[in-house]
Order: structure tokens, then sequence, then C-alpha cells
């Protein structure tokens, strides 16, 4: 099982000031540890489980461009994009030219969106929940039309109306940056994974839980005649022990993933300074996950 390392909140001892520093030591720790990718949140304001709206919050792709700058091996992405921050044509174009300057290492993390105080707070439309999934879906079109080499022409659909899918210059990723699509709702989120994702991104809440997740998935893609072996799994690991260093105890927690078929389980300490924490915890941690499989 691999490791993937998400910073979600950002604060620092040294403030604002003290950021970039922090973030490029976080970036070289990471792949000093072995860690396969690392991702920010995406969000306008700071949730409440961290803080709230008082506290820091990093615009996302500003910040993944630095770390482009900062890493050369680790995959990165946001941990994720929600549908209604940008208009689809525009993500694509920000995750192709993530993926340009880091040399093929940018992943499109996305889904449906859920905060409305932060859209009401800038201003920003929050349809309701069946629309943004529609919308969703057309962005996941929109974005696999404007990889495509063979496709510049239109997209018609009922949110989004593009007269040119043009994308100069392309990815550098084959055949094209993985779509991880975030959520375990199993109408809909876990259908459009079968349809139109690279990736899932479930919440590590139980050995049992992700098993059923999985099994609805894998009825999804019999259905979309989609090969479910040929789908990336993940797990977000949001408990204590990772942000407290207890080892044992987190390796307990997540041993009973390792038979599921998970690839990659995903830290999300509760932390705003992630360098030492990923020197002291994660390069150990990546190593005893190693010996599990």
């Amino acid at each position: 099982m691999r490791v993937g390392v998400h910073i979600n909140q950002f604060g620092t001892s040294g403030g604002g000031p003290a950021l970039g520093a922090e973030l490029a030591a976080a970036g070289a720790a990471a792949e000093a540890a072995g860690v396969s990718r690392l991702s920010v949140m995406d969000h306008y304001f700071q949730m409440e489980f961290n803080g709230g709206a008082e506290e820091p919050m990093l615009e996302a792709y500003t910040t993944l461009a630095f770390l482009a700058a900062h890493t050369s091996t680790v995959r990165l992405g946001a941990l994720v994009t929600g549908v209604t921050y940008r208009h689809p044509g525009l993500l694509a174009k920000i995750a192709t030219t993530l993926d340009v300057v880091s040399g093929g290492r940018a992943w499109l993390g996305v889904g449906a969106a859920w905060y409305d105080r932060e859209h009401e707070g800038l201003g920003v439309p929050f349809p309701p929940v069946a629309e943004r999934f529609e919308r969703l879906e057309e962005t996941l079109r929109i974005c696999r039309q404007m990889w495509d080499p063979a496709e510049d022409g239109p997209f018609e659909g009922k949110h989004y109306r593009l007269a040119e899918t043009r994308c100069v210059p392309a990815p550098v990723s084959t055949p094209h940056p993985e779509i991880l699509i975030g959520g375990g709702g199993e109408r809909k989120t876990l259908r459009l994974v079968a349809r139109y994702g690279d990736a899932c991104n479930l919440f590590a809440s139980s050995p049992e839980e992700v098993r059923h997740k999985l099994e609805v998935l894998r009825g999804h893609c019999e259905a979309e005649d989609r090969d479910y072996g040929t789908i990336l799994k993940t797990l977000t690991y949001t408990g204590d022990a990772a942000t407290d260093g207890d080892l044992d105890t987190f390796l307990r927690d997540v041993s009973g993933y390792t038979k599921l078929g998970v690839d990659t389980v995903i830290l999300a300490p509760s932390l705003g300074e992630t360098s030492g924490w990923l020197e002291r915890f994660v390069g150990p941690a990546v190593e005893r996950l190693a010996e599990l499989d």
C-alpha cells in the first residue's frame, strides 16, 4: 500500500510570511519519506473542523504550482476540487498547466462540492445538489474531451456550452492526468467513477464500510462495461493516530484495508506545519506499510 499526504491546514508559527518556506520543506520531506502523492485542500474558506473561516486557506492550484517547483517525483493534486469553483474549461486548462510544468505529475481530483458558506461568502453560485451532480458529470465530459487530441470541437450540455474544447499545450501525462472522483455516494458518485474516473477516494471509515462501497463500485462497473481493476482505489485517513505520531495504532487502523485492493492511503493530519511530522512519522509509516503488502 502506498502513502499519500493531504495538507489541509495552513497555519504556521510564523504566519503567512513563513508559509512558502514551510510548504517547500514539506515537499522535500514528502519525497524523502517516499510519499507517492501530495494533495492540498481546495476551498475558499477553512473548514469549521479546522478552526473555521478565520484560519488560513490558500488557493489550491497556485499552491500546487509552487509545490511543483519544489519537488521532482511526488504526484500533485487537489483533494478535491468542488465542481462549482471554476468553469470546467478553465479547470481543465489549470490542471493541464500543472501537469505540464510538473513534468506529468498532476492529477485532477473533483467532486460535487458541499460547503455553502464559502460560496455565499464570496458570491459564488451554489446550485441544489441534483444540479451540482449534473454539472459534475458535464465537467468530467468536458475535461475528457479537452484532453482528447482528436477532439477540439464544441461541447453542448445542459449547463455548459463551449464553442471550442481546445487545450494547447496538451498534458504531459498519458493519456491524460488521472481523474480522481471524491466521495462514496452509492447512487451517483460511484456511478460517475465507473463511467469517467481513473481513481476513487473513500474515507477510511471501517474495512466493512469500504468493502461495501467497493462492491457498489464493482456493480456500477459491470453496468458500464468497465473493468473494475482499472480504477485506482484510494482512502483518506483522518484518525488521530497519524497526527499524534502513534505508528502502531495507525498500522492497526489501516491493516484491515490491505486486502480490499486499496492502492493508496492518504494521510490528512490536523497540523499546520507538516514538514517535521513527515520526517518523524511518514517515513517509518511508508516502510511499515510496505511490509503489510
